[in-house]
């Protein structure tokens, strides 16, 4: 599989790449960032993979995340892929809303037309992607984790749930964790896999533990500023869940934070350690 550098940056002795490569899973181009951060020859390093949120693309986190610091010093690569598949002939939100299509893949395989045949994100961030990263990039497949925003801490989420072998650590910023009950996963699960809500329970946090899956443990932080905390994020279906099934959350409301970007960046610090510790246990 060919991959195209679209830019390289060295940034805290590491470097920072954008990369683009024509994916089999979507149909279309991809693109996605990638920090690796200063090692020595032959070194294979824990690598940690952020999905991102509605609207976003690879560039949100990897232009304002703040996150190059940290994994410099603790030796992580940073993986950062983009939300939805894009370009011509790709299927859109029928009403251009912000929610879905484009920029809002929700991390599922797409089972109805015409979103099915390029939304398939499930398989593209879970498989084709880690394959190509590990063919490229130094990293420790033994060692990985996951995290995300919003949109993307449902997909970090779910698919630690799906795949607790797989990494090591999972944590969220302002996750939407039970997509089944709030508008906007609604909308989501609705539009790309039909009615049946059962085929929506595998992408959905809080029914998967319903379920029977479990994790380690889980790092969740929300803004208790944050506008779409009671009608779109409800963590507290997750602590209930997360109690109920004796799963260790961690979940911190932090005063005054909205969903931006400023409060992801303040605590991303935080959370890198969270995995290190973890990834290198």
């Amino acid at each position: 599989m060919t991959v195209q550098t679209v830019s390289l940056n060295k940034s805290h002795g590491g470097v920072q790449g954008v990369y683009k490569h024509a994916s089999q899973q979507t149909g279309t181009d991809m693109t996605f960032s990638v920090y690796v951060p200063p090692h020595r020859d032959g070194a294979r390093l824990p690598v940690i993979w952020y999905l991102s949120g509605l609207t976003c693309t690879h560039a949100n986190v990897t232009e304002k995340g703040e996150f190059r610091r940290a994994c410099a010093e603790l030796g992580l690569i940073f993986v950062a892929p983009d939300t939805s598949p894009r370009g011509e002939g790709v299927p859109g939100d029928p009403d251009n809303a912000y929610d879905f299509g484009l920029g809002a893949g929700f991390y599922v395989d797409a089972t109805v037309p015409p979103f099915a045949r390029n939304y398939r994100m499930w398989s593209y961030v879970t498989e084709e992607l880690p394959k190509l990263v590990a063919g490229e990039f130094p990293v420790d497949a033994l060692r990985q984790s996951i995290f995300g925003h919003s949109m993307g801490g449902h997909g970090a989420l779910t698919i630690a749930l799906n795949y607790p072998d797989r990494y090591r650590a999972a944590s969220a910023f302002a996750p939407v964790v039970a997509p089944s009950q709030v508008p906007w996963g609604i909308k989501a699960l609705g539009g790309y896999l039909g009615d049946n809500r059962q085929a929506w329970r595998k992408h959905d946090a809080v029914a998967l533990i319903e379920d029977g899956a479990r994790f380690s443990e889980l790092l969740v932080d929300v803004g208790d500023a944050d506008s779409f905390l009671t009608e779109q994020l409800c963590p507290e279906l997750l602590q209930a869940a997360c109690a109920k099934a004796n799963i260790p959350l961690t979940l911190r409301r932090q005063p005054g934070y909205d969903h931006s970007y400023y409060f992801i960046s303040t605590f991303m610090d935080d959370h890198l350690r969270w995995h290190a510790a973890r990834l290198n246990a």
